[in-house]
């Protein structure tokens, strides 16, 4: 989307979605409109005299709320077993290097859904998701 002078990438999943925009000093914050649902995050490219600029920006109201319930993500193991999520390495296993695991993250802990059950692991960090869904596997490039 285009927010002034920038272009800002929110997302693909909300490609063709009416968003609203909460800009803070240092975020720019995507919620839905109906239910004020926190659906992305991400830095502020503008500065305050931009923000000024803007045609059609209103005071802001109440600052979006993230979903009450766990966030669902899919992250895939390295080739050592490890995944990373919230900005916390979290060992597997080399059993499990190259699949793809789904992760319930809540504010205390990461429920790790595996092909040997689920594993309960402490969060150490307060970071927010930034991404759902697990990276593809990387190609080599043919020739180089």
């Amino acid at each position: 989307m285009s927010l002034g002078q920038h272009i800002v990438l929110a997302a693909e999943i909300l490609g063709g979605q009416r968003v609203g925009i909460r800009i803070d000093d240092k975020t720019l914050s995507f919620f839905d409109l109906d239910t004020r649902q926190l659906l992305r995050t991400r830095p502020n490219p503008l500065t305050p005299a931009e923000v000024a600029r803007l045609r059609g920006a209103r005071p802001a109201g109440p600052p979006p709320r993230p979903a009450a319930g766990p966030v669902q993500v899919q992250r895939r193991a390295s080739n050592s077993g490890v995944v990373m999520v919230v900005g916390q390495k979290v060992a597997l296993g080399r059993v499990h290097a190259g699949k793809t695991v789904t992760i319930h993250v809540t504010d205390t802990e990461l429920a790790i859904a595996c092909d040997d059950g689920t594993r309960i692991v402490r969060r150490t960090t307060d970071q927010p998701v930034r991404n759902l869904k697990a990276s593809r596997p990387r190609k080599v490039a043919a020739g180089v």
